[in-house]
């Protein structure tokens, strides 16, 4: 185990060693021991699994208010900044006697990526169909949160893996809620969602042979996409929908593979990377 120790004039105690090694068993990481200024007790700062922190079983029910009062915080700073404090009955488990609402808060938003959340409209979608097939998506903007939303659940209800993370920023410009009734809007929406799937193909096969010249990236198909996509910031008016997606796949079948540098796409991840993280 590294050592993260820090302290003036003293030996961690043999307890706080012994946990630290225990965390890092626990697929945790030991960023410090310490000494706490009041009471001198030797304590672990690390990073712990979340699936292994769970409530103290003697502490109050978890208030619905002060979660969301919290994650709405934490989606403001755009930051997880407070620190849990636990202690461990025995190895594998870690209590949250003081710090629950902060891991539940933490659990939601770690929950709510870009899959789940269209998998989620896309359901609410389907049975707000069924209740109310006359209503429109807008009447229903509130709860779809966005539109582009139900265009992506539809692609990771084919295809789980599918790179939404990737199209997000280009759907989220296009992709408008409809005007019809759901019934009819879910017939259009089945639409857009086989125009971005014959992009995704034909992305697909330009990645395939941007990897044949030994590029191997985790953003290649972001790259590729902001280097294809028909929408300019310089753009005062954006193309609809199917003129956007029929345009994206020919300037992707376009696209000359020779001209790729893995430093250029190391350098544009920096840029697109909380676009691929969504």
């Amino acid at each position: 185990m590294a050592d993260f120790t820090i302290y003036p004039d003293k030996e961690p105690s043999k307890t706080a060693r012994a946990l630290a090694e225990q965390v890092d068993r626990d697929g945790g990481h030991v960023l410090a021991l310490y000494q706490e200024p009041v009471g001198e007790h030797w304590q672990v700062f690390c990073l712990l699994p979340r699936a292994k922190v769970e409530a103290s079983p003697y502490q109050r029910d978890v208030s619905p208010t002060h979660v969301k009062r919290l994650t709405e915080a934490v989606k403001r700073v755009d930051r997880f900044v407070d620190p849990i404090v636990v202690v461990s009955p025995r190895a594998g488990v870690y209590w949250t006697p003081n710090g629950n609402h902060r891991r539940v808060a933490l659990d939601k938003l770690k929950a709510h990526n870009l899959k789940e959340k269209s998998l989620e409209v896309i359901r609410m979608y389907r049975g707000a169909e069924t209740e109310q097939p006359s209503s429109t998506e807008e009447d229903w903007a509130f709860q779809f949160e966005s539109a582009h939303l139900v265009t992506l659940g539809l692609l990771y209800e084919q295809n789980k893996r599918f790179a939404g993370g990737a199209f997000a920023p280009i759907l989220r410009r296009v992709d408008k809620f409809l005007k019809t009734s759901l019934r009819r809007g879910l017939e259009e929406r089945e639409e857009r969602a086989a125009l971005v799937r014959a992009a995704d193909e034909t992305l697909a096969a330009v990645v395939a042979k941007v990897k044949k010249r030994g590029i191997n990236h985790p953003y290649v198909k972001n790259y590729l996409l902001a280097r294809t996509t028909p929408l300019t910031k310089a753009r005062k008016t954006l193309p609809s929908f199917e003129q956007t997606f029929k345009k994206l796949k020919e300037n992707l079948d376009d696209f000359d593979v020779s001209k790729v540098r893995y430093d250029e796409i190391q350098r544009s991840s920096i840029m697109l990377a909380p676009a691929a993280a969504e």
